[in-house]
C-alpha cells in the first residue's frame, strides 16, 4: 500500500473513531422483535396481494430489470400503466416514476429551479431535499420549522435584495422524525401570493392520510403550482417514488433531469407492486382505518398512564438528548423484544438524539401496551 493510500485509510479510521467517541458510529443490524421502527405503516410489504401481483407479473413475462433508461429501451408498459393510474388516483395531471424518494427529491431540485431562482426549505426536510438544493443551480434559504411567516420573510428579503426569478417552497407534509404536520393551507396561500411553486414530500403521509390514502395534498392536487413526491417504499410497501405535477413540469424533467435521463429505469416489477398497492388502498380502506385506530389507541394509552403524546401521527419521537443514552435505551428495548432504533445527529439536530417509535399494522394493541410498559420501566416515566 502506498503512503498516500495509507494516509487516506488512516484519515478514514480517525473519522470512524471520532464517530464512535461521540456515540454516532452506525452499523447494520438485522431486524428482530416487534416492529416499532419501520415505515411499513399499512403492512403491505409482505401482504399476500402484493406477492401475488409480483408472481402473476413474472408468469406473464414481466422482466425483472428494465434493461436501460426510460429514454432508451427501459420504458416499459408497466411504468406507463402505473403512471397513468397514479395520476388518476392522486388527481394530478401527470405522474412520473423514479427509483426512490431520495433520487426523486434530488432530481426535482436539481432540474426545475433555475440559476436565478430561490428555493426555500423548511429546516427539517429530508436530507435528500437539502442535498438537492445544495447541488442545484438556484440560491436557497433554510427557514424555521413550520413557520409560514419565516418562509414569507425569506422570500421578501430575497426580492428586496434584487431576486427576480421563480420561488420554490419545499416542505414535508408529515415530518419523519418529529411526526408533526406542515401547515399546507398557509403555505399554499404564500405560494399564491408570491407566484411561487410549492413542492411537498408526502413520504410519510401517502397511504396513511387523505381519502383512500391519497395524502395530505389530495385537496389541492391538480394546481399548476403544486408538485408532490409520493414515496412508494413506506406505506405502499414497495420501492420507488411518484412525482405528480403538471404536464409541463413532467416534460421538462423527462428532457432535462440527469438523474432521470441517465439512470436505468426502475424495475417493472416494482411498478407492478406500486400499482397493486394503489388498488389495495382503494379496495381495502380498512387498513387505513385500522392504523388510525391504532394511533388513537396508543395516544389514549399514553394519556391513561399520565403521559403526553409527542405527536398526533403514527410517528412518536421520544427525545433523549444525549447520543449514548439514546442508543443505550434503544438497546434495552430491543433486548426486551421491541425493534426501536436510536436516531442521532446529523439526522436530527444536535442535542435531540431520540427514539423514533413508529406505529404500523405489523403490531397490535397488545404489543403497543407492552412497548409502553417497557419504555416506562426503562425510563421511569415514559414520554413525560
Amino acid at each position: 500500500m502506498s503512503s498516500i493510500v495509507a494516509a487516506k485509510f488512516a484519515s478514514y479510521m480517525a473519522g470512524l473513531a471520532a464517530l464512535k467517541e461521540d456515540d454516532r458510529l452506525r452499523s447494520l443490524r438485522p431486524r428482530t422483535g416487534a416492529d416499532f421502527s419501520s415505515n411499513d405503516y399499512l403492512a403491505l410489504a409482505s401482504a399476500p396481494r402484493m406477492k401475488k401481483a409480483i408472481v402473476t407479473a413474472l408468469e406473464a413475462g414481466t422482466p425483472i430489470g428494465a434493461g436501460g433508461s426510460r429514454l432508451l429501451r427501459g420504458n416499459c408498459e408497466e411504468h406507463e400503466c402505473l403512471e397513468a393510474e397514479a395520476a388518476r388516483f392522486f388527481g394530478a395531471q401527470t405522474a412520473l416514476f423514479f427509483g426512490g424518494g431520495y433520487v426523486a427529491n434530488f432530481a426535482v431540485l436539481t432540474t426545475l429551479p433555475q440559476r436565478h431562482d430561490l428555493v426555500v426549505l423548511d429546516s427539517l426536510v429530508h436530507a435528500s431535499i437539502h442535498e438537492g438544493a445544495r447541488a442545484g443551480r438556484a440560491a436557497f434559504r433554510i427557514s424555521a420549522h413550520n413557520d409560514p411567516q419565516a418562509i414569507e420573510g425569506a422570500i421578501r428579503d430575497w426580492r428586496t435584495a434584487g431576486g427576480a426569478g421563480q420561488v420554490w417552497i419545499v416542505v414535508e407534509s408529515l415530518y419523519s422524525m418529529d411526526g408533526d404536520f406542515a401547515p399546507l393551507e398557509d403555505l399554499l396561500a404564500i405560494a399564491d401570493r408570491h407566484d411561487a411553486f410549492l413542492v411537498v414530500d408526502e413520504a410519510h403521509a401517502t397511504g396513511v392520510y387523505g381519502e383512500q390514502g391519497r395524502g395530505l395534498t389530495a385537496p389541492y392536487e391538480g394546481r399548476e403550482n403544486l408538485l408532490v413526491v409520493h414515496t412508494c417504499g413506506k406505506a405502499l410497501g414497495a420501492a420507488g417514488a411518484l412525482v405528480t405535477a403538471s404536464g409541463v413540469l413532467r416534460d421538462f424533467i423527462v428532457n432535462r433531469c440527469r438523474p432521470f435521463i441517465f439512470a436505468t429505469a426502475p424495475s417493472p416489477l416494482m411498478a407492478v407492486a406500486v400499482r397493486e398497492a394503489l388498488l389495495i388502498l382503494q379496495e381495502e380502506p380498512e387498513r387505513q382505518q385500522r392504523l388510525a385506530k391504532l394511533v388513537a389507541f396508543t395516544l389514549r394509552e399514553m394519556v391513561a398512564r399520565g403521559e403526553r403524546s409527542p405527536s398526533n401521527s403514527q410517528i412518536l419521537p421520544y427525545i433523549v438528548g444525549e447520543n449514548a443514552r439514546a442508543m443505550s435505551l434503544a438497546s434495552a428495548l430491543q433486548a426486551r423484544g421491541f425493534d426501536i432504533r436510536g436516531i442521532r445527529p446529523p439526522t436530527v439536530p444536535a442535542g435531540t438524539a431520540r427514539l423514533r417509535i413508529s406505529l404500523t399494522l405489523n403490531v397490535g394493541e397488545d404489543e403497543v401496551r407492552a412497548m409502553l410498559d417497557a419504555l416506562a420501566e426503562e425510563t421511569r416515566g415514559g414520554f413525560r
